[in-house]
């Protein structure tokens, strides 16, 4: 009689320890979720870089003004027949 209580109390103690310790454990779960997490905030970052990026394809596509803006902000170019002014602060 004593038996049968013995064999499910070894059961459950198994399946606890796999339940904790064991492959696909709830620590492994755990760590899983919060990968997961970390991984759609960085894919949410790379997926609005994404959509600036087109926007920045259509204009040069679209526009001569991009174009233009770049450069003059990037390469320091300026039209022909302009007078490029260079203001420069004071030391004080």
């Amino acid at each position: 009689m004593k038996v049968v209580p013995l064999l499910l109390f070894v059961l459950l103690a198994a399946l606890q320890y796999r339940l904790w310790f064991g492959k696909n454990s709830i620590p492994e779960y755990v760590a899983m979720e919060k990968s997961v997490a970390e991984q759609a905030k960085q894919n949410a970052g790379l997926l609005q870089r994404n959509n600036l990026l087109k926007a920045d394809i259509k204009d040069l596509k679209i526009g001569l003004e991009a174009v233009e803006e770049r450069a003059r902000n990037e390469l320091g170019l300026i039209k022909q027949g302009e007078t490029f002014y260079r203001i420069l602060p004071s030391e004080e």
